[in-house]
């Protein structure tokens, strides 16, 4: 092993200032003994460079296969999960378009019972039963009114209930999308602290 210091010339300052020859030895080799451990803890952390090539070359082998695997995962359960995700979007989608013929039905049937009622009543005005049958009128209409708030609250409930559905099955396959990305990326650490 080669020393980057001269021994004999260290040898010769230690007697120039004041040591005996052989004490002068004693200190330089116990110095090169120092030297010599130190440079062997260092080279047993140290690798050659065809060890770091071969090493370098096996890491790149496994990523190589983490990708693919990767590109495996991707295909098929990212693509299930988009193609549930579509059909839960269409089935939502047919859903709220159901709700709203609904609304529109129920809507249009109020509005024709209260022009049935608002012809019957001119009607029984002009026969002369006008207190009567405002009277009567009347009732049915607070009745009408309360029968269409009803509807309208029911439809506000359903509605919101469709909505807070929909958020769910966003948020569920939100969290399945994140959990997968984790787990792909989990098993890629997995697989990279396995061959490091």
């Amino acid at each position: 092993r080669r020393l980057f210091f001269d021994t004999h010339a260290l040898v010769c300052l230690l007697e120039e200032n004041g040591f005996t020859t052989q004490q002068s030895e004693v200190i330089v080799s116990a110095l090169v003994k120092i030297t010599d451990t130190n440079l062997d803890m260092i080279y047993k952390d140290m690798v050659t460079k065809v060890q770091q090539e071969i090493a370098l070359q096996q890491v790149m082998s496994h990523i190589g296969g983490v990708k693919k695997d990767m590109i495996i995962l991707e295909k098929s359960e990212f693509s299930a999960l988009r193609s549930e995700n579509e059909k839960i979007k269409l089935e939502l989608q047919q859903i709220k378009k159901q709700v709203m013929d609904e609304i529109t039905k129920v809507r249009a049937d109020n509005k024709l019972n209260l022009n049935l009622e608002k012809s019957r009543v001119k009607e029984l005005v002009s026969f002369g039963y006008f207190l009567l049958e405002t009277s009567k009128h009347f009732k049915m209409h607070a009745q009408q009114d309360r029968a269409l708030t009803q509807t309208d609250r029911k439809i506000d409930t359903e509605v919101a209930d469709l909505k807070t559905m929909l958020e769910s099955h966003k948020l569920d396959n939100i969290k399945y999308l994140a959990g997968s990305v984790f787990t792909c990326l989990t098993v890629a650490l997995g697989f990279y602290r396995l061959w490091i």
